[in-house]
């Protein structure tokens, strides 16, 4: 067993990374945060955390954890500024970003190679969740790094989930687990645009669907932004949804796994964003099935 964690640098304060953040500073932490835009940090350093000069003073410590928004971010932050070099040996890459399964099959390597382990960490949940600390965290890597972060992703999320030593397997799991909301947001517009159009309230339809055959959380939540067509300001922006489908349509390539739903998604993703949706919540691919029925947006 390593050492305890008590020092974590985080680096990637945007919608989701704050809450996780701030969630670690009252569970005690020490915290160095480094973000791009230095400002979005201003919050965090006055409840405690210390504002990093760069990703490699953020890096210098017993764990450090990234949410960012793709692969290109995390390669820079790891090989070009510097990541890799400044952990020291024995210190742990917490990943929580949604990235590649090939991205997390790399950096596995090279943490490895310098003596450093990684750990993959994607997490289910919008902001509202990582805020509240009520995030499901997906693991893998190798066992005795995740009970030394086990303390941290207990401060972050409501429950964590273990997929074994090989760390891109919990990226296989988030990206499979994104493919999935996607297929069901796309399945509830088109839903909803079939009751729309034939006079029923949206509303009433939802509360039929989460109150019999669908009462899961999820499908509150995007069956209420459906319902009341509330796009924007987005959650998580359309951009990202489309780079998630992609990602599992690519894992699934390598993997020989056909994914036909999966393509149809992607391809009416990138009709939203032909269609001015760039700002978006992922969601907004409903107002596309709204439009094909001929409703008014």
């Amino acid at each position: 067993m390593g050492q305890t964690v008590s020092h974590v640098g985080f680096i990637g304060l945007g919608n989701m990374g704050r809450g996780m953040a701030a969630n670690l500073l009252r569970a005690g932490f020490r915290v160095s945060v480094w973000n791009r835009t230095p400002s979005r940090a201003a919050d965090l350093v006055a409840a405690g955390a210390t504002l990093a000069p760069s990703i490699a003073d953020a890096a210098r410590a017993d764990a450090v954890a990234t949410m960012v928004a793709d692969d290109k971010a995390l390669e820079e932050i790891v090989w070009t500024h510097g990541l890799l070099d400044a952990l020291p040996r024995g210190g742990i890459h917490l990943s929580h970003s949604t990235i590649s399964v090939a991205l997390a099959d790399r950096l596995a390597a090279a943490h490895a190679e310098r003596g450093s382990t990684l750990v993959s960490a994607p997490v289910f949940g919008r902001p509202e969740a990582a805020a509240a600390a009520k995030l499901f965290v997906v693991a893998a890597g190798a066992g005795d790094a995740i009970d030394r972060c086990q303390p941290i992703l207990d401060a972050v999320g409501q429950r964590t989930f273990r997929f074994g030593d090989r760390p891109s397997c919990a990226n296989v799991v988030k990206l499979s687990g994104n493919f999935l909301i996607a297929s069901m947001i796309e399945s509830l517009g088109e839903a909803f645009a079939l009751v729309r159009k034939s006079g029923i309230d949206p509303r009433q339809y939802l509360e039929l669907l989460t109150g019999t055959l669908f009462n899961a959380p999820i499908y509150k939540t995007y069956g209420g932004i459906i319902a009341e067509e509330r796009y924007r300001p987005a959650g998580f922006r359309l951009p990202l949804g489309l780079k998630d489908v992609t990602l599992a349509l690519d894992a699934a390539r390598a993997a020989l796994v056909p994914m036909p739903l999966a393509s149809l998604v992607r391809d009416h993703m990138i009709a939203g964003l032909a269609q001015g949706f760039e700002d978006a919540d992922w969601s907004a691919v409903a107002a596309l099935a709204a439009k094909s029925a001929g409703l008014e947006p």
